[in-house]
């Protein structure tokens, strides 16, 4: 009788046991989650915290006009770039910062550097960024260390493409970040890119038809004509800078190269007159483009010319230009991006060009042909050197 006792007691017992479990499981299980959303928001650090995770600021990794990035390791073992901000103003501190964390601070993407933290002291304004061991792209475009195949280039291509994509379409605010090149596409481990440095970037309502401009924008030789001409500002100012960095991904080479024959010395007027003439073939050996990369480089060149489209409302939108990539849709045949340049002067623009340079507040220009003016990109005093504002080592 005893034993009939214990075995039901056993059996109504081990069903609220296993609930009981169950319940457990799934509440720790929710509370990881909760840390994990915790985790995910930029934290507040303290400028004695980020003294220790940097260990004094002993390894720099780059300086620039706004400051130098040092490595360092949070309390967790996590390694991160630290951006002490530093501007000739305390102006240009805030708008920086306001920039970045008003702006990458809100999102994430995987090809979107994520931003841990900040500190917001007086005597301190830094940013704290996810640590990318291989730095920035323009030093494996433009510098000895040429490593990367051009399946590789590609895929860094199509990723860069994807996160400027969800920063204009997929964001809750259309998200404009002005200042797209190689120097701000950063590479993790795998190679995989990351769009950083939103230093410039700027929030903007979908409904927008443009966007107001207080100041200049942008890198010259990547910035695209509406940021120095008196054309209304897009979100599309970014697929025209996405365009030259595509050029520049292509070609391994910067855009502008005095030291190669005139005829290629802007590289992207050089990759047009020989896509129309139908001799991509030549510019594809001149890039040393292997032939099973031959359709893949044909298809970026497409891309570029459509993307820096003088008009704006001529370039197609950045998931357009992924699916363009992917080579998921068909391109149509681009038309003449740089039309608007005939003996000098720049259509409907009071903008002429002579044989010396002509200096505006953001670029400058050089005949280098008869009838020819050529964008020259400038070096800015607040370019990030070395290896970019958050590179590697």
């Amino acid at each position: 009788m005893w034993f009939v006792i214990l075995c039901l007691f056993c059996y109504f017992k081990a069903p609220k046991r296993e609930t009981d479990g169950l319940s457990e499981m799934n509440f720790v299980h929710i509370d990881n989650i909760l840390k994990h959303m915790e985790r995910e928001k930029p934290i507040r650090f303290t400028g004695e915290q980020l003294r220790i995770a940097t260990d004094d600021y002993s390894i720099s990794l780059g300086s620039g006009g706004f400051g130098e990035v040092y490595k360092g390791n949070l309390s967790d073992g996590t390694t991160v770039a630290v951006k002490v901000l530093r501007a000739n103003s305390d102006k240009r501190i805030k708008e920086q910062f306001v920039a970045e964390v008003g702006t990458i601070g809100k999102v994430h993407h995987f090809n979107l550097v994520k931003l841990y933290g900040f500190c917001f002291e007086k005597e301190l304004r830094a940013l704290v960024y996810e640590y990318m061991k291989n730095g920035s792209l323009d030093k494996y475009l433009f510098h000895e260390n040429k490593t990367l195949g051009y399946e590789k280039l590609h895929m860094i291509a199509v990723g860069t493409a994807r996160g400027i994509s969800y920063l204009h379409e997929d964001c809750q605010q259309r998200i404009v970040h002005y200042d797209i090149k190689p120097g701000n596409i950063l590479l993790d481990d795998n190679f995989n890119p990351k769009v950083a440095d939103f230093g410039l970037a700027k929030l903007c309502n979908r409904d927008s038809t443009h966007i107001t401009m207080t100041a200049g924008r942008g890198t010259p030789g990547y910035a695209a004509p509406e940021l120095w001409m008196p054309l209304p500002v897009t979100h599309k100012c970014d697929v025209y800078s996405f365009g030259m960095l595509l050029f520049e991904i292509i070609g391994k080479r910067r855009n502008l190269d005095i030291n190669l024959p005139q005829s290629e010395e802007w590289f992207p007027v050089w990759a047009w007159k020989r896509f129309d003439a139908g001799e991509l073939e030549v510019l594809i050996n001149s890039c040393k483009i292997e032939e099973r990369y031959r359709k893949m480089a044909e298809r970026m060149v497409r891309v570029a010319l459509c993307c820096v489209q003088y008009r704006p409302e001529s370039r197609p939108i950045m998931s357009d230009v992924v699916k363009m990539l992917e080579g998921s849709v068909e391109i149509s045949k681009p038309s003449n991006p740089f039309q608007h340049i005939i003996g000098g002067t720049f259509q409907d623009h009071s903008v002429h060009g002579s044989q010396t340079d002509v200096n505006t507040s953001s670029s400058s220009f050089k005949v280098t042909e008869p009838g020819t003016v050529y964008d020259i990109p400038r070096q800015r005093n607040d370019d990030i050197e070395l290896t970019s504002t958050i590179g590697g080592e």
